[in-house]
């Protein structure tokens, strides 16, 4: 029965563009292995015909999980303990975007579990024609939370997308690619080994069944889903129009935090992620920021460190007698008092503070600076 049910959602997987809220629906309802004969009869209402009229007669499902079982993988269906169920039940509340909706069945491959991934993790995007500077902050957030615990979920594209992964799998974390295409068809060609990489130490997922290419629309649909299984989307390259500004808009639908990392304000690849910035973003520039959103509550980063002074621990009056006191030569305490603008019985006491602090010193009743070596 269980092979039965895997070859109808296999079946129903291919036979409707996704997302297909329609034919999701009709599973929901009777059952995939109902809804895959049903479909197959053409017995269906008319919003579902029209949406799988083209494709019912294609059935490739014993194909299709054959590839998968070769490659180690499953498909996860909203009924499987592993299905992501607080992260999709999002769309829901999206009543004003066209694809908001969640996937019917999602074909995974790696050991990483999709729920617990979803639990703490947060997306780091951006533009394929990423600068070094680009990389490097992606490849230090995506480090910085895979030591603390966070997957880190991207598309597998070139620039920020591989940054992030291959920083995340070097800091023994785990990472998520999510695919515009088939599982078993590694987009870029030339990123074949890495994705092989996450899949070893992440998950590869796609709600496309093995062999479908990626195609322009797809990418836009698939940024939903990298979304939705992020508390935070980090946006670290983009340009005026990007796929990665698409992914921060879903974000901002579904109710996650988007993030956007500034860049120079000469550089046409931070053009997007200022505009994010202007429209309330949060900014983040370490993996602390993130982690502060996404992690449990009452995990707040640390504060920054900060350059640390000689004056740090004086209060205000101290610092102003300091500044008083000549950077060559010496005076008493009365022209510090003129120097200071205090009456001169109110230098004392600073004058005091700063010899004990070892930053003054008084010889033959005249003050000088002691400068800190």
């Amino acid at each position: 029965m269980i092979d039965e049910i895997a070859r109808a959602w296999a079946y129903l997987s291919r036979v409707a563009e996704p997302p297909c809220p329609e034919l999701r629906a009709l599973a929901m309802q009777v059952g995939p292995v109902e809804a895959a004969e049903r479909v197959r009869s053409g017995d269906v209402d008319n919003d579902v015909a029209r949406r799988t009229e083209a494709r019912r007669q294609i059935d490739c499902a014993a194909k299709d999980l054959e590839i998968l079982d070769r490659m180690g993988g499953r498909l996860v269906a909203a009924d499987d303990a592993e299905w992501p169920l607080l992260a999709f039940n999002s769309f829901r509340s999206i009543d004003d975007r066209p694809q908001a909706h969640e996937p019917m069945v999602l074909w995974a491959v790696g050991s990483a579990s999709l729920d617990e991934v979803s639990y703490r993790a947060a997306a780091i995007v951006g533009t394929r024609a990423a600068t070094a500077y680009g990389e490097f902050v992606a490849a230090d957030l995506a480090a910085g939370l895979a030591i603390r615990d966070a997957a880190v979920v991207s598309g597998g594209a070139f620039g920020i997308d591989g940054a992030a992964h291959r920083a995340a799998m070097a800091a023994d974390g785990v990472t998520v690619a999510v695919l515009a295409g088939g599982v078993d068809v590694p987009y870029p060609a030339a990123h074949a080994a890495m994705l092989r990489r996450v899949r070893d130490q992440g998950l590869l997922i796609s709600e496309y069944p093995p062999g479908e290419r990626p195609a322009r629309h797809r990418f836009l649909t698939r940024n939903r889903l990298v979304a939705a299984l992020a508390g935070a989307t980090v946006i670290v390259e983009a340009g005026a129009r990007s796929g990665a500004a698409n992914t921060a808009a879903w974000a901002r639908a579904l109710g996650r935090s988007v993030c956007a990392v500034p860049g120079p304000v000469t550089s046409s690849v931070s053009v997007g992620c200022h505009a994010l910035l202007r429209a309330g973003a949060n900014v983040v520039t370490r993996a602390e920021d993130v982690v502060e959103l996404i992690g449990h509550v009452g995990e707040l980063a640390p504060d920054e460190q900060r350059p640390v002074s000689v004056l740090d621990g004086l209060a205000d009056t101290d610092k102003r007698v300091y500044d008083a006191l000549p950077a060559r030569g010496s005076r008493t305490s009365d022209e510090v008092a003129v120097a200071a603008g205090l009456p001169p019985t109110q230098v004392l006491g600073p004058l005091a503070v700063l010899e004990l602090s070892g930053l003054a010193v008084r010889r033959e009743g005249r003050w000088k600076l002691v400068r800190p070596t």
